[in-house]
């Protein structure tokens, strides 16, 4: 079947389109756990590469005597980092400074995504047979509750790493809520825990839904200004004057984006050393 018969009808197929991820199986429903969003997988995973593929060169090229313009915007990003850990992470861990410069990165790559006409990889993909397509991996609530839940997890491994197994989970057990004798801790126990299902809960979907919320919102106003660019055209998304648009006006609220992609990435980024410096101190 032709990429044209495929092209949606009107404004409200055309932004059901762009929503709907490219599925492991159509057989299953949309919102089935079980069928895997392809594209915010490859995406992702693209990108992922494409951050270890660069700073692994820079780290390999990199001069004290004649540095490029890249390994000094690198040794930027890193440094901003470093501080922020320094400030916020009092424990000791190698692996929070990785994870927060990792965060941080991938983060605004796969934000970064929206800057990109908003037909531009759709049409593309559609002349290999693929048409279905949502470009904007951040945008997809599943990665941004894996991602999250994977921070969450591994403040709790770094907890237990700092406190031993038996003093992190004595303390989830025996915090918010403190009592002095041994009947009143028992009485207290399953409140606590509670609490703590609680706190770990809403970390993760705070920081999950933030991000989500921000870059699904931000995709959806790139689309309305596409539909703008398309009305010049009777409604055609394959036109050259309904690309022209998209790039013209979409460029003007790129600029006010920027903003947003960058300070989303920055935020999951601090939220994950405040979550880690969080787990490794007694409360």
């Amino acid at each position: 079947m032709s990429a044209e018969q495929h092209a949606p009808a009107n404004a409200t197929e055309y932004i059901q389109h762009h929503l709907l991820s490219l599925r492991a199986s159509h057989d299953l429903p949309v919102d089935d756990p079980g069928n895997f969003h392809l594209d915010t997988f490859w995406i992702s995973l693209i990108l992922g590469f494409i951050f270890i593929a660069a700073f692994g060169l820079v780290a390999r090229r990199a001069s004290v005597d004649k540095p490029s313009k890249f390994q000094l915007f690198v040794e930027l990003i890193v440094e901003l980092v470093d501080t922020n850990v320094k400030e916020i992470f009092h424990g000791k861990s190698k692996l929070v400074a990785p994870l927060g410069l990792t965060v941080f990165v991938w983060v605004f790559l796969m934000n970064a995504m929206d800057f990109l006409p908003v037909d531009l990889l759709p049409r593309i993909v559609a002349m290999f047979g693929i048409h279905q397509l949502k470009v904007v991996p951040t945008a997809d609530i599943n990665q941004g509750l894996a991602m999250s839940l994977s921070v969450v997890l591994l403040s709790i491994g770094l907890g237990i790493q700092a406190k031993g197994f038996v003093g992190f989970f004595t303390e989830f057990f025996t915090t918010p809520f403190h009592a002095d004798g041994v009947v009143m801790k028992i009485i207290l126990l399953p409140v606590n825990a509670f609490m703590q299902c609680v706190e770990y809960g809403s970390r993760i979907l705070s920081l999950a839904l933030r991000l989500v919320g921000n870059m699904f919102a931000g995709e959806l106003v790139f689309m309305l200004i596409a539909l703008l660019g398309m009305t010049w055209t009777g409604f055609n998304p394959g036109s050259l004057l309904a690309m022209f648009g998209q790039v013209v006006a979409g460029s003007v609220w790129a600029i006010f984006h920027i903003l947003i992609v960058l300070l989303q990435a920055y935020i999951f980024m601090m939220l994950t050393i405040v979550y880690c410096g969080l787990a490794v101190e007694d409360h």
